[in-house]
């Protein structure tokens, strides 16, 4: 059975830093895609970041190099460093592993943005 946990959400002010962790088990998932979305109150599930288990990285265009993702393969963790926190980066942030086209989710954690 799958498990996808995430950590490290909090209330930060604008251009502060957060690092969000996950870890996922069950599975070797040193092959696969690893990655975050993240959802606002209100609008839809959007892609953040991901990184290939051969370490090709993709992000989303608003990031603009504020994030950036890693990954440890020995623990099966992905990473997500994130600087310059705008009060627009508040949401519900959500790390998945894909596996087979499968996309195996975490419950989330939240992060906010405020002064």
């Amino acid at each position: 059975q799958v498990q996808v946990v995430e950590s490290g959400g909090d209330l930060v002010q604008p251009g502060g830093s957060l690092r969000l962790s996950c870890i996922a088990s069950g599975f070797d998932f040193r092959l696969d895609v690893m990655g975050w979305y993240r959802q606002a109150p209100g609008r839809q599930r959007e892609f953040v970041a991901r990184m290939t288990g051969l370490g090709r990285t993709d992000y989303g265009d608003y990031v603009n190099e504020r994030f950036t993702i890693s990954r440890d393969k020995v623990k099966n963790s992905v990473y997500l460093q994130m600087n310059n926190l705008k009060p627009e980066d508040t949401a519900v942030y959500f790390c998945y592993v894909e596996r087979d086209k499968t996309h195996y989710w975490g419950q989330g954690t939240q992060v906010t943005v405020s002064s």
